[in-house]
């Protein structure tokens, strides 16, 4: 008897382990999240097809923001790079539209309703159901829900400079990372941004936001390492970003004033995603392929905790 008892106690540690293992730490839903932040970012790109025709149509419900067109089908404009909306960086400057902040409204809904608001069920306007199949739905809700980060503490609102970053453990994870595509310097790449040339260092400075996004879960359509992905965290994040705001920039004449207008002229394709159809179905396959290796970790660890109670029931006769 005392045997059987240490034999289910020692499964049942298994079995918490197992799903510890699956349900937490850099195994919680990785694929979904970083999916997600990617159709996030520009969901046209990631499926692999055209924008709709015209505006959005609650992109009409605002005056101040007067870019048109496939920008106003991506979630980032309406809501901020920072998730924020009318309460973060683009309460002001030339992104600014008053919509509201995700931080918030996504606080107190589940996957499910923030899937039916995706698709209508509260405003009719603000309906993706005929562009989006629902695993991208379930894909961009498991962002929404598990994949946003207040980075608001790390960056001053007026300078747009890193708060209390350890800039030799960015550069540590910068040169590592990075550099091997952006160059040691940043300067490697070239980013066209609405007709001005501009260095990695130019877009740290003027929309460290969207930097930390983009670093944080990838740029879709391109080979770009996942920070989520690497384990990194939201202060890993923020000193790489200190790091590379020290690099050179190209434009060194743009003012900045403050989260919203340092935000001008808006970095619209900085680093983008490619907008042909093979490298949206490549980052589709992609993550079905981190989601498919989950299922089989989990199945291992299954099989696992099978054998090592087969195992002691076995010594213990």
């Amino acid at each position: 008897m005392k045997r059987f008892v240490t034999a289910s106690f020692f499964a049942l540690v298994l079995v918490l382990l197992g799903t510890r293992l699956v349900s937490a730490g850099g195994m919680r839903q990785v694929p979904n999240v970083v999916a997600g932040a990617q159709l996030y970012d520009k969901w046209f790109a990631v499926l692999g097809v055209q924008p709709p025709q015209g505006d959005m149509p609650i992109w009409g419900r605002q005056s101040t923001n007067s870019r048109s067109g496939a920008e106003t089908w991506r979630c980032a404009e309406c809501h901020g790079w920072d998730y924020r909306g009318v309460d973060g960086a683009y309460a002001t400057g030339s992104h600014k539209t008053g919509f509201p902040s995700l931080m918030i409204a996504t606080a107190s809904l589940s996957q499910e309703e923030i899937i039916a608001h995706l698709k209508g069920a509260n405003d009719s306007q603000h309906d993706f159901s005929a562009y989006l199949d629902d695993a991208s739905m379930q894909q961009l809700a498991v962002f929404l829900k598990e994949g946003l980060v207040d980075d608001s503490k790390y960056i001053d609102p007026a300078s747009l400079k890193v708060i209390d970053g350890d800039v030799e453990h960015g550069k540590s994870l910068f040169d590592s990372t990075c550099a091997k595509c952006h160059g040691a310097d940043g300067k490697k790449i070239i980013f066209r941004t609405e007709g001005v040339d501009e260095y990695l260092g130019d877009v740290a400075h003027r929309d460290p936001y969207r930097f930390l996004h983009r670093t944080r879960f990838g740029v879709a359509g391109t080979e770009m390492p996942v920070g989520f992905s690497l384990g990194w965290t939201p202060a890993d994040g923020r000193d790489v970003l200190a790091y590379v705001q020290s690099l050179p920039e190209a434009q060194t004449s743009v003012e900045v004033t403050g989260a919203g207008e340092g935000s001008t002229p808006a970095p619209q394709d900085v680093g983008g995603p490619s907008d042909n159809w093979l490298s949206g179905i490549f980052t589709g396959i992609l993550a079905a392929l981190g989601t498919i290796g989950t299922a089989i970790l989990f199945l291992f660890f299954i099989v696992m905790i099978g054998v090592a109670v087969v195992f002691v029931l076995r010594r213990s006769k």
